[in-house]
C-alpha cells in the first residue's frame, strides 16, 4: 500500500525476528493486518505516540512482544485498569488495549463497565473468538446459544453477552463491532476510534478454527468468514428486527458515536482547580 512517498510495510511495527503465535488459519492476524493498516494511513510511521496493555489469552498476545513498542503484559482481565493509570499519568500517549472476550468481558467485566462508564481514555479492541481459545475451548460470556464447547458438550445453555451494545449503555464515546471478513470497514472503525477521546470500544469476532470452529461444526477458515459475511447485519437493519430474527446473526456497524467529558479531561479539572486553591 501506498500513500503519497509512503509504504505500508509491518517491518516499521513488528519486533524482527519474532513471529506471531497463532494457529493456521486464525483471525487475530486480519485483526492485526487492519490495526497496522489504520496507523500507517493516519500518519504514524512507527509506534513511538502509543503504548499497549494486554492481559491473558491469544489476543492479548498480538502486541505484546511482537510490536515494536511499549507495551504491558498484565494479569487476566486487568488490562483497563493499568490502561487507565498510564494514561492518567501520559495523556499524550495513545493507550490500546488489546484483549479476547474472556479477558476483557468475562474476567474482566467490572473494570470493562466501570471504564466506560467513567469515560477512560483508552482503546479497547477486543478480539472476540466466542470461546475460551488458549486454555481448551470453554464456554465463554459471548459463546452463542446451544454451541458445543469443551465444557458445553451438549451445547451452550447461556445466551451470549452483547459487548458492543453493553459499552455503548454504559457510558462510552464511541463502540463498533465488525468480524475479520470486513477488512475495509474494519480498517476505517480503528482510524475513527484511534482519532476520539474517551473509552472506545472495537468489538472484532474473529475465527477460531482449532478451539471454536472445529467443535461448532465449521470444515473450514472459509467456511466460518462465509458465515461472517452471511450472518452480518448492520446496526441500522438489526434495529427492525425481532429478538428471535436475531438469535444466529452478528450485528455489525456502529452502535454509538457521541461527545462525553472524558476521564483526563475530569481529573486534571480538579487537579488545576486544587492547585489554584492550595
Amino acid at each position: 500500500m501506498r500513500m503519497g512517498e509512503r509504504t505500508f510495510s509491518t517491518t516499521n511495527y513488528l519486533r524482527p525476528g519474532l513471529r506471531f503465535p497463532f494457529c493456521p488459519g486464525c483471525g487475530l492476524y486480519a485483526l492485526s493486518d487492519a490495526f497496522l493498516r489504520a496507523v500507517f494511513e493516519l500518519g504514524y510511521d512507527d509506534f513511538r505516540k502509543f503504548c499497549f496493555v494486554s492481559g491473558i489469552g491469544c489476543s492479548s498476545w498480538i502486541p505484546s512482544p511482537y510490536y515494536l513498542a511499549d507495551s504491558v503484559h498484565t494479569l487476566h482481565g486487568r488490562s483497563i485498569p493499568v490502561a487507565t493509570s498510564i494514561k492518567l499519568l501520559r495523556p499524550d500517549l495513545h493507550v490500546v488495549v488489546f484483549g479476547g472476550d474472556g479477558d476483557v468481558v468475562g474476567i474482566g467485566m467490572g473494570h470493562f463497565v466501570h471504564a466506560a462508564r467513567r469515560n477512560t481514555d483508552i482503546l479497547v479492541i477486543m478480539g472476540n473468538n466466542m470461546i475460551y481459545g488458549m486454555t481448551g475451548g470453554q464456554v465463554a460470556p459471548t459463546t452463542p446459544l446451544k454451541t458445543r464447547t469443551t465444557t458445553t458438550p451438549y451445547g451452550s445453555f447461556e445466551h451470549p453477552l452483547d459487548a458492543a451494545k453493553l459499552a455503548a449503555v454504559a457510558g462510552a464515546n464511541y463502540s463498533a463491532r465488525w468480524t475479520t471478513a470486513h477488512q475495509k470497514e474494519l480498517r476505517e472503525c480503528f482510524k475513527k476510534a484511534l482519532q476520539m477521546d474517551g473509552f472506545r470500544f472495537v468489538e472484532v469476532v474473529t475465527q477460531c478454527p482449532t478451539a471454536y470452529g472445529r467443535r461448532a461444526g465449521f470444515k473450514n477458515v472459509g467456511e466460518m468468514l462465509k458465515w461472517f459475511k452471511e450472518n452480518a447485519v448492520p446496526v441500522a437493519e438489526a434495529e427492525k428486527m425481532g429478538k428471535g430474527e436475531l438469535e444466529s446473526k452478528i450485528v455489525v456497524g456502529e452502535f454509538i458515536q457521541r461527545r462525553r467529558l472524558t476521564l483526563v479531561e475530569s481529573v486534571y479539572a480538579v487537579l488545576r482547580e486544587a492547585q489554584k486553591n492550595a
